[in-house]
């Protein structure tokens, strides 16, 4: 969401020290804007390392063109970004070993064994096998101003990808994910991936009767990618982070108006102080 937000607002947009702060700006009135809309019990936001090192041990090209260097003037919002988002009541969590995803899967899956529904917010599309009966992806689409999230439960990643969201990681295993440096199989697109994993159940079973594929290109690509196809899926499978469901915690609208107003945000926290004008910048 930082990310996002700093390349979608203008770096003009500067806080009491003359700093950038569009990045906390913009991911403050994301969150907002859902929180309107759902009224969650609680929020929280995750940070990890952009690339596990279980995963870069499995696939050294993981994350590799991924550009290395943090804008210069995206690094110290990350660097404000939780005593910022603290001051909202909302609960920020950090691992130096497992990546955000892997954070927002667990806490997910905490609160639907808890009983209770998660909504999971985020722009990467790899979260898709998270969604099921209690658990709902808000999906960010890049550019998507002034609309919200896109609410992604089971029915929807069946439509756009042709299979049950636990299956996502075989998918991707198979097709590949080039924003993650994944290639997959040779070959092997969206169409051809769904409707192998529709035929065999999993990519074990794909691997498994590959050789009795009839199309020579897909028997070959399979065969000779049958090692890397497993890392893949382990790389796109989450890891459970061994966080707790956390307490019941409404947003502290004055704090987070306070938060503001001292970074120069003064259009939000007018916002957040005045109870019929809660409505995100």
């Amino acid at each position: 969401m930082l990310f996002r937000a700093f390349y979608a607002l203008p770096d003009s947009i500067r806080g009491v020290d003359g700093k950038p702060v569009n990045a906390l700006l913009g991911t403050a009135n994301l969150i907002l804007r859902e929180i309107e809309i759902h009224a969650p019990r609680a929020v929280v936001l995750c940070f990890g390392p952009d690339a596990a090192s279980y995963r870069t041990e499995l696939y050294p090209a993981y994350h590799a063109e991924r550009e290395a260097a943090m804008p210069e003037d995206l690094a110290p919002q990350f660097g404000a970004a939780r005593e910022f988002f603290e001051a909202f009541g909302w609960t920020v969590a950090t691992s130096a070993d497992l990546e955000a995803d892997d954070l927002l899967g667990t806490y997910a899956r905490r609160e639907a064994e808890a009983g209770g529904e998660a909504l999971l917010m985020t722009g990467d599309r790899d979260m898709y096998q998270c969604a099921d009966e209690r658990v709902t992806v808000l999906y960010v689409k890049t550019g998507g101003k002034g609309r919200g999230a896109e609410e992604v439960g089971p029915a929807e990643v069946r439509e756009r990808y042709g299979i049950d969201p636990e299956l996502v990681p075989d998918f991707i295993a198979l097709r590949g994910d080039p924003s993650d440096g994944l290639p997959g199989a040779k070959g092997v697109g969206p169409k051809t991936a769904a409707e192998l994993l529709r035929r065999y159940g999993s990519l074990e079973g794909v691997l498994a009767n590959a050789i009795r594929e009839r199309r020579p290109a897909l028997r070959g690509a399979l065969l000779d990618a049958e090692d890397d196809l497993r890392a893949f899926k382990e790389i796109a499978t989450l890891r459970d982070a061994g966080v707790e469901r956390p307490p019941d915690r409404e947003t502290d609208w004055a704090g987070a108006a306070t938060a503001a107003r001292e970074r120069g945000m003064n259009r939000l926290a007018e916002r957040l102080e005045g109870p019929s004008e809660r409505e995100p910048a």
